[in-house]
C-alpha cells in the first residue's frame, strides 16, 4: 500500500535518521514453489507505505501457486496470454510500498519488474530490492526502482509504456486519490492505439474496508472492463477477504467496427 501523499502528511512522514534506527526485524515470506524466501523490511512508524498489508501477501501466494502450477491458478490465463504475445514479460507495479509484490513477481516469473512509489518511499523500497538480490539473480528476475506520482502524465512518460502488465495491492485507500490512480491507469492501459492493440491489463489485489471503496470501482467500470479473478475467504474477524481484480481496456469504436466488418465478411 502506498498513501501517495506528496505533502509530508501524517500518513507518510519522511524517514528521519532518528526513527530510521528503530527497525523491526525483516519479515520472511516463503516461496514454496522455488524453495526460497523473500525478506522485507518494514518501518511502521513512517506511515502506511512502509508496512505490509493483507492484499500483498495474497498476491504473493497467487504468484507462488502460479509458479508451481500455471494451468490451475487464477492468474494463469492472464499471465499465459500476456507472456505468449511478447516475451519476456515486463511488469510495472504501482504504489509498491515495501516492494513485496513486485519482488515476488520478478522472482517467481523470472521477469523484469519496475516497482514505483513516491520519492520519499524509494529509499526503503530500494533497500528491500537489494536485500533480495541473491534470490532475484538465482531465478532470473530483475527489479528496477523508480518514483511515480499518480495522475501525472509526465511521470508516465518518464517511466514509459513498454509494460505488458500493471500490478498493485491495497492501493485503493484514500478517496482523493481515486481519480489520480485512474488517470495513471488510463494512460498506461488505454493511452494510445499501441496500448489497445497489445491488450495491457491491470491486476489488483484489494481488501475492501469501507463503503466508499465502491465509488472507485464505479468510476473504474466506466473506463475499463473489470472482472474478479480470485476471492480469499474472510480471516482475522473480517467480513470479507482479499479480492483480486483484472482491469482491461474497453474495446474502442475502431476495434468494434473492425470486428463487425470481419463478422459481416464471414457471413457473406
Amino acid at each position: 500500500m502506498a498513501a501517495q501523499q506528496g505533502d509530508g502528511s501524517e500518513d507518510d512522514a519522511t524517514l528521519s535518521p532518528v526513527t530510521a534506527a528503530i527497525l523491526l526485524p525483516p519479515t520472511e515470506h516463503c516461496l514454496h514453489s522455488i524453495n526460497s524466501t523473500v525478506f522485507i523490511r518494514q518501518l511502521p512508524s513512517q506511515g502506511l507505505s512502509f508496512q505490509l498489508w493483507p492484499a500483498a501477501t495474497t498476491f504473493l501466494t497467487l504468484l507462488d501457486d502460479h509458479r508451481r502450477n500455471p494451468s490451475t491458478g487464477p492468474l494463469g490465463p492472464t499471465l499465459t496470454a500476456l507472456g505468449s504475445r511478447r516475451p519476456p514479460l515486463k511488469i510495472l507495479e504501482l504504489g509498491s510500498g515495501t516492494g513485496l509484490v513486485g519482488i515476488a513477481a520478478a522472482v517467481t516469473l523470472g521477469v523484469s519488474v519496475t516497482v514505483t512509489d513516491l520519492p520519499h518511499v524509494i529509499p526503503n523500497l530500494s533497500f528491500n530490492v537489494k536485500a533480495n538480490a541473491a534470490v532475484l539473480a538465482a531465478n532470473g528476475g530483475v527489479v528496477h526502482v523508480a518514483a511515480l506520482r499518480w495522475g501525472e502524465a509526465e511521470d508516465v512518460e518518464v517511466i514509459g509504456r513498454e509494460f505488458d502488465l500493471i500490478v498493485a495491492s491495497d492501493v485503493v485507500y484514500h478517496d482523493h486519490l481515486y481519480d489520480p490512480l485512474l488517470k495513471t491507469l488510463r494512460l498506461l492501459i488505454t493511452g494510445g492505439e499501441e496500448a489497445e492493440e497489445e491488450g495491457r491489463v491491470f491486476v489488483m489485489a484489494h481488501l475492501r474496508r469501507w463503503k466508499k471503496d465502491s465509488a472507485f470501482f464505479k468510476k473504474a467500470r466506466k473506463l475499463f472492463e473489470v472482472e474478479v479473478l480470485h476471492v480469499d475467504p474472510p480471516c482475522h474477524g473480517s467480513r470479507v477477504g482479499v479480492t483480486v481484480y483484472r482491469f482491461a481496456g474497453k474495446k474502442s469504436s475502431k476495434k468494434l467496427l473492425k470486428a463487425n466488418n470481419a463478422n459481416a465478411n464471414a457471413i457473406a
